[in-house]
């Protein structure tokens, strides 16, 4: 895609992450599904693996609206959280990578663990998979029910074009939307960064967005 040289002032748009704006696709129902089965799951720590940008925060958002419970980001866990969880029984731990405290993260599943609590954990890859050193860790890592984003069909693809257009108050023809899911690669992050580009690209230009400034941001 075409970068954009000039700098152009950002301006915040709202995100929508209500149940009513999760579209449902064959690529994540099997997630959201299990997430209304709580508390009747296999077990009793859950691994929700996707993209940037596949849905894995709104998912979170619906299930402690509808389940109550309390979110971390995972890089920024500290001590004064491992107080706090004990007055919710569903805790979310956000973007686990390895880039983490793993005694703290360790500690905190071994309370949730003692104190028959929920852990849902969202990570990029599968927590199995993550190159922990500390071998407890890497132990506690392998219990966790997995359920994977898959990566978006033309429905959701459709989908996520038209949220991200919305979102910030762009209106954009059905035609010109297909021709954007034929030709940008099938990921969750391209959309997003599509949109942001094409937004700017208008701005720039002080044009709506049309065919050429779709193709120009596409490198055609």
């Amino acid at each position: 895609m075409t970068d954009l040289k000039q700098k152009i002032i950002e301006f915040k748009h709202n995100q929508n992450f209500g149940i009513e704006n999760f579209f449902i696709s064959s690529c994540n129902k099997h997630v959201l599904d299990l997430l209304n089965l709580w508390p009747n799951w296999e077990r009793k720590f859950l691994n929700i693996i996707g993209d940037n940008y596949s849905g894995k925060t709104h998912l979170m958002n619906i299930f402690l609206k509808k389940f109550k419970g309390i979110k971390f980001e995972a890089t920024f866990l500290n001590n004064d959280n491992l107080e706090s969880i004990k007055r919710y029984q569903n805790i979310v731990l956000e973007n686990l990578n390895n880039n983490i405290d793993e005694k703290l993260i360790y500690t905190l599943i071994n309370i949730i663990d003692q104190d028959d609590k929920y852990l849902v954990v969202t990570s990029k890859e599968p927590i199995a998979e993550l190159k922990f050193g500390l071998i407890d860790l890497k132990s506690r890592a392998k219990n966790f029910l997995m359920q994977k984003i898959e990566k978006p069909d033309d429905e959701l693809m459709f989908a996520l074009i038209l949220k991200n257009l919305s979102d910030r108050q762009i209106s954009l023809d059905k035609k010109l939307i297909n021709y954007i899911i034929k030709k940008i690669d099938r990921s969750y992050r391209n959309i997003f960064e599509f949109i942001y580009k094409v937004d700017q690209m208008s701005l720039k230009k002080k044009k709506s967005i049309n065919l050429k400034i779709i193709k120009e941001v596409l490198g055609e």
